[in-house]
């Protein structure tokens, strides 16, 4: 016969499992996009291949060339390192991206370190003034991480999502899931 002890015990541990099952089986979380964006744009990196930017990358890219365009934003900064071996960084591709549709160079920056979303936001962060406001773009998924990890660092940021691809892997939703629990159950170390 068990101790009513030890049935007590397991009870946070159920109600800690059941809470993140349930979590992890509803839609996915969405951040509303801000209507002004600021003055500043930071767009997360993803990958690139062999200088071209991959679809996901691509969508970042026209989102921020949109908010450019559409008046406001005067400075993009275009963040992501490299692989190793690859001669080529996201925030460099980014760059050469934007350029090449018509945003001049003295309104971009590539941060061309980061491996990571948390370094995304640290690096470009030392590249700005202090306190500058900025507008992160990325995609859907991984906006409300990307939102809480930049607010963590004390920027005053905001976010204009770009859409999800129709063939999105269940996987990478997960994953931004997982590492959204993660951040909220363990924090980041600054």
């Amino acid at each position: 016969m068990r101790s009513r002890g030890s049935t007590l015990s397991l009870l946070p541990l159920t109600v800690l499992v059941l809470l993140a099952v349930g979590f992890l089986a509803l839609p996915n979380l969405r951040v509303p996009n801000t209507e002004r964006p600021h003055p500043t744009v930071i767009v997360l990196g993803a990958a690139q291949y062999a200088g071209r930017p991959s679809p996901a990358f691509q969508r970042r890219l026209n989102h921020a060339l949109a908010l450019y365009r559409g008046g406001g934003v005067t400075r993009i900064v275009v963040t992501g390192g490299r692989r190793p071996g690859d001669p080529f960084s996201e925030g460099e591709v980014g760059q050469a991206y934007l350029e090449k549709y018509g945003v001049p160079a003295s309104d971009l920056l590539a941060e061309a370190r980061s491996r990571t979303t948390l370094e995304n936001l640290r690096f470009a962060r030392t590249m700005l003034p202090p306190n500058t406001p900025i507008t992160l773009v990325t995609d859907e998924a991984h906006a409300p991480r990307a939102l809480a990890l930049a607010r963590a660092l004390g920027m005053e940021a905001d976010v204009s999502a770009s859409p999800l691809s129709g063939g999105v892997s269940r996987s990478y939703l997960l994953r931004e899931k997982v590492a959204l629990v993660a951040y909220a159950l363990i924090g980041i170390r600054l």
